[in-house]
């Protein structure tokens, strides 16, 4: 056996462990020996080892001092404690010093075997079980992918990716994890086109097989919920994907029962001016331009477009009769946040509380313009842990916490996702062409009809347009607009950052997600 597992085993009555030791050299370990923990501490630092066994009752230097000398000089190390005494205090202590695992005398040569696999071998099976189970996979999802999905079908197999994903990166098998990225850029092209087939229908009702969208969403997910007896909190995370959700999940599971894990279409183009007021109007872009006109912000005029959100939710409200006390609060940073903590028990006279928190949405933008956050979230794995970092730590842990212990239930959503984009794509327009990177909307547009999502006019789908000869333009996938002048550098400069706009699983299938506390 190559590069064999090294084990230090410390016991006063070593000794009379051989046949042990024979047992472990046999299976293919090596293992030296210590009577002593003095003598333990000296080799620990002379040697490499994998684990040690260490005894809890030694005369001079005891088991329980000696593993928190260990623990100083390798914190990572794993130790085994093994002890005669079932006494608690004694288990309590070791396990406080952050012991692996514990054994009482006499041992058996296999609990030494169990206890070497769970701690040193665990994480390789583990491994080897997902690479090897997602190879049978693979074959399945790609036909799946290659049928005539439906709407439903296509939430099933965005899950299942994302799934995957995660296992794959937390397995390290890199080999695999490419055959997955290759495998979700498959996905995307046929997800693409079947968008593209189906937007116009289901924006103008016109198939069954219309999915929940951004403008119906609340009056599906959140109405329902109103006729319970208890508040209810509606918390968007803006610009949060579904696999950000799953990264943050287990720390909200802590608290709430996970009643419905589901994902909903946003609607087109996927960025917040549009989909977070569809969502919270309960319209389509160019019914709030017509209905509420006060309320709507052009893409091409000057100031924040989501400043009118509270006000369109109250309509939303009264056009469908939900007469209840509510409240609407935006979190736009870290101050805010702390004070809607402090504000808290007070809403809690409220039926139903709206709070919109923006941290992702900056983390992508930030990660464009800032290096540091550019090298913080240089891959899909390192943006949701940082995500995660971010969640663990914020104010909005915090407001979970309390809310559960209230027994509220909350609606948590998002207005839309974001990809990470590889292609540039050319795209030529004049001066009032809007900046955004994976859609363009404006006046003799320039572009290849085979590389894009095209209508010549945004009111086709129910979007605001600026003039009459205006056209809108969507990229698919991971592709992105860039101009021909500089183009190599804009190509360069925006290539790997997180956009959003187009149509892709990442933007379009994003979580709605009902918690129940428990």
């Amino acid at each position: 056996m190559e590069n064999k597992i090294k084990i230090l085993w410390a016991d006063d009555e070593i000794d009379m462990l051989k046949a042990h030791i024979i047992f472990l050299e046999q299976k293919g370990y090596a293992v030296d020996t210590s009577n002593n923990g003095d003598e333990a501490l000296d080799m620990i630092k002379e040697n490499d080892y994998d684990i040690v066994f260490l005894d809890e009752n030694m005369p001079g230097l005891s088991g329980l001092e000696t593993l928190q000398l260990i623990k100083n000089l390798h914190p990572r190390l794993p130790v085994v404690m093994i002890t005669k005494s079932e006494e608690e205090t004694i288990m309590e202590d070791a396990i406080g010093s952050n012991i692996s695992d514990y054994l009482i005398k006499p041992v058996k040569p296999q609990q030494l075997l169990l206890s070497l696999k769970k701690n040193l071998e665990t994480k390789e099976l583990v491994s080897q079980k997902t690479s090897f189970t997602y190879q049978q996979e693979f074959r399945n999802l790609g036909m799946e992918i290659s049928n005539n999905l439906k709407a439903e079908e296509w939430k099933s197999i965005y899950k299942k990716l994302v799934d995957w994903e995660i296992k794959l990166n937390h397995s390290g098998d890199e080999s695999m994890i490419q055959i997955l990225n290759m495998q979700k850029e498959e996905a995307n092209v046929v997800f693409s086109r079947f968008v593209e087939r189906n937007y116009t229908d289901w924006i103008w009702n016109k198939t069954e097989d219309k999915p929940l969208m951004s403008h119906t969403m609340l009056r599906e997910k959140l109405f329902p919920m109103l006729q319970n007896p208890e508040p209810v909190f509606v918390i968007l995370i803006d610009n949060l994907r579904y696999d950000q959700w799953k990264t943050i999940q287990p720390l909200i599971e802590e608290y709430f029962k996970v009643e419905n894990d589901d994902l909903y279409y946003s609607i087109l183009p996927t960025v917040t001016q549009f989909a977070r007021n569809a969502l919270f109007s309960g319209l389509m872009p160019l019914e709030i331009e017509k209905k509420y006109p006060q309320y709507w912000i052009q893409e091409w005029d000057e100031g924040t477009k989501n400043q009118f959100e509270g006000e369109l939710f109250g309509e939303m409200l009264k056009r469908y009769g939900k007469d209840v006390r509510y409240s609407f609060t935006k979190v736009l940073n870290l101050n805010v946040g702390r004070k809607l903590v402090d504000n808290l028990p007070n809403m809690m006279d409220n039926k139903l509380n709206v709070i919109v928190y923006n941290f992702v949405d900056m983390l992508s933008h930030a990660r464009t313009e800032m290096e540091i956050i550019r090298e913080l979230a240089d891959d899909e794995p390192a943006y949701r842990s940082l995500t995660r970092s971010w969640f663990e730590h914020s104010p909005l842990l915090e407001i979970i916490r309390f809310v559960a212990a209230k027994k509220a239930s909350i609606l948590l959503t998002t207005d839309h996702g974001s990809i990470r984009v590889q292609t540039p794509v050319k795209v030529v327009g004049d001066k009032q062409t809007n900046t955004n990177l994976r859609f363009k909307t404006g006046k003799n547009l320039n572009f290849n009809k085979k590389e894009v999502f095209a209508f010549r006019d945004p009111a086709e789908i129910l979007l605001p347009r600026q003039n009459l000869s205006s056209s809108i333009i969507f990229t698919r996938n991971n592709d992105f607009f860039a101009y021909p002048n500089n183009f190599n550098y804009y190509a360069n400069y925006y290539r790997n950052t997180f956009q959003h706009g187009g149509i892709s699983l990442e933007e379009v299938l994003i979580p709605s997600v009902i918690l129940t506390a428990k």
